[in-house]
This record gives C-alpha cells, sequence and structure tokens, in this order.
C-alpha cells in the first residue's frame, strides 16, 4: 500500500520538481495555531494575546531557529489564486501596513522581510468537508462509527477529502522549486502538520527538515 502512495503522490508532484540529482530541495512544514482566533475550525483554541511582550519574545525566538534552515522561499495558508497575501507583503515591504495577529503576518511576513525576501508565496487551496454528514450518520445510527456502513461510507469520504486538499496543498508547495538548492519553508495550520510531513517524507525528490534539526539542544 506504502508504494501505491508513493506512486500516485509522484503523479501529483509538478514535473519540474523531479531531480534525480543527490542534492535535493528540502522542505520544513511549520505547523502553527491559529494566533488571531478566527474561529473557521470545527474545534477552535482560544489563545491569549499574540502581541503581548511574552508572545513577541517568543515569536522572535522562533524566527532566530527558522532562519537556520535559510529558506529560499516561504510559502504560507493564503487562497493560491489570491493576491491578498501578496499586496500585503508588497504594502509591508513599503512600510504601508501593519501587521496582524495572524500568524501568516506574525512569522511569515517578518521573516521574509528579515531575510531580504521580495515575495511570499500563497499555497492554499479550498475543499469539501463534509463533516456534517458524519455528523448526521452519527445521529441517526448512535455511534460515531470511523468508516460507516457498507455503501454508506461517511468517514471514509471525510477522510479522503481532507487529504485531497492537503495533496493539492503540497503540489502548490513543490511547484515553487526552481533549483535542487532551494529550502521551502511552509507556514500552515497545526491540523495539516502530519499530512504535509508524510507527503514530503514520501516524495523521493525533496528532503524533510524538521524544526527541532535547528533547535539548540540544552
Amino acid at each position: 500500500m506504502r508504494k501505491i502512495l508513493l506512486v500516485l503522490t509522484l503523479f501529483a508532484i509538478p514535473t519540474a520538481s523531479r531531480s534525480q540529482s543527490d542534492a535535493r530541495p528540502e522542505i520544513l512544514v511549520l505547523g502553527t495555531y491559529h494566533m488571531a482566533n478566527p474561529g473557521h475550525d470545527i474545534h477552535n483554541l482560544q489563545a491569549d494575546d499574540v502581541l503581548s511582550p511574552k508572545r513577541q519574545q517568543e515569536i522572535t525566538q522562533l524566527i532566530e531557529v527558522l532562519k537556520r534552515f535559510h529558506p529560499t522561499k516561504i510559502a504560507i495558508e493564503s487562497d493560491v489564486s489570491g493576491q491578498r497575501a501578496t499586496q500585503q507583503y508588497s504594502d509591508y515591504l513599503a512600510g504601508k501596513y501593519t501587521l496582524s495577529r495572524n500568524e501568516i503576518d506574525q512569522i511569515g511576513y517578518r521573516l521574509a522581510k528579515e531575510l531580504g525576501h521580495r515575495a511570499i508565496y500563497p499555497v492554499d487551496v479550498d475543499g469539501d468537508f463534509p463533516w456534517q454528514r458524519v455528523v448526521n450518520y452519527a445521529k441517526a445510527n448512535g455511534v460515531a462509527d470511523k468508516f460507516g456502513d457498507p455503501y454508506d461510507y461517511a468517514g471514509s469520504d471525510l477522510v479522503a477529502a481532507w487529504y485531497q486538499r492537503n495533496i493539492r496543498i503540497y503540489h502548490n508547495v513543490v511547484a515553487l522549486i526552481g533549483s535542487p538548492n532551494d529550502r521551502i519553508l511552509v507556514i500552515y495550520g497545526y491540523g495539516h502538520l502530519g499530512w504535509l510531513r508524510q507527503n514530503v517524507a514520501d516524495d523521493p525528490t525533496v528532503r524533510l527538515r524538521k524544526l527541532a534539526d535547528f533547535t539548540p539542544q540544552p
């Protein structure tokens, strides 16, 4: 099954990123909570103010760790076909935009500017998330079954839809690769972390890096 998933993953990867060179592009996925408390998820974390001195100090420390990865491009959780993030970052460089509480701003924009990057890269794509179908199934049957009954694949279809969104996001990430020396930092909601990391790990054309690789050990 793992070999089958590997083959399917490779079909989802843009051809230009498939290099046979020993030098491979590196991808580091940073999973974060949603710092602005937007309330868009089914289960939402209520976090304290990221603009407080304590949180700002922690973000500064995180940015210093991320610099050790030396990212050449920073990918963010923003609509791949939209212009909002691109314009915001351009305005931020020009001193015309004040950073919001969003993790895209607090980590992505700040780090990109400090590294001298002229662009930020949205890679997000939306998708169906048939959660209500699972809820309806559970209420009707009095149980939250993982897979549903034969011919009623409520749980399975939910997982498949979530995987589809993440593999499309990964497709957009590797489309940014322009050379074997690229190092792509991906900043995403924590719920995507395991899926995106697995996609990187299953892709022999790139190298998976983790935050722990650049964190000083006590």
